[in-house]
């Protein structure tokens, strides 16, 4: 599968944004090129992706969300592929408001499986959407930061540029 990619300077370092179909199919810091190439053969098999013009504006939705406009994705068209469950999840990444957090836990009892925790984890861990698909949002049930396929470091950054006190 062909894709478009768009490299996009940030205060956390340069993303990468990975289009398709006039639709964002991943987005990823460059620093963690490897992570997203896996993460698109998972979700698609082999692909390429090939340097292209920035065709859904997200260079310029993407300054808007850094500036704390953070409607800035309202209206982006996006296509995941992955298992029923991790696009449960991915959607409910979407309802957690900006400057609020949720809990592995509290997702996973509101998929009506309150020992899924774990597997809303490792869902979360494959999102394959950062900054868009708010993972950044899910925290530990004691408050604490837990793993970010971007790295700790931005997901705090993400979380205190959004309001969130630590």
């Amino acid at each position: 599968m062909r894709f478009a990619y768009h490299r996009i300077d940030s205060p956390l370092g340069t993303i990468l944004a990975v289009t398709g179909n006039a639709a964002l199919h991943a987005l990823d810091f460059h620093d963690h090129l490897d992570r997203m190439h896996k993460l698109l053969q998972a979700h698609y098999g082999a692909v390429e992706l090939i340097e292209a013009h920035d065709g859904l504006g997200l260079r310029a939705r993407l300054a808007r969300y850094f500036d704390r406009d953070f409607d800035a994705f309202a209206g982006l068209p996006l296509h995941t592929n992955g298992t029923p469950f991790q696009k449960a999840v991915w959607t409910r990444l979407l309802a957690i408001p900006p400057g609020t957090t949720a809990t592995y836990g509290e997702i996973a009892r509101e998929l009506a499986d309150v020992s899924a925790s774990r597997a809303v984890g490792l869902a979360n861990g494959s999102n394959p959407i950062a900054i868009v698909v708010p993972c950044h949002r899910v925290i530990g049930a004691n408050g604490k930061l837990t793993g970010y396929g971007g790295g700790l470091h931005r997901k705090e950054w993400l979380l205190r540029h959004e309001g969130v006190l630590l």
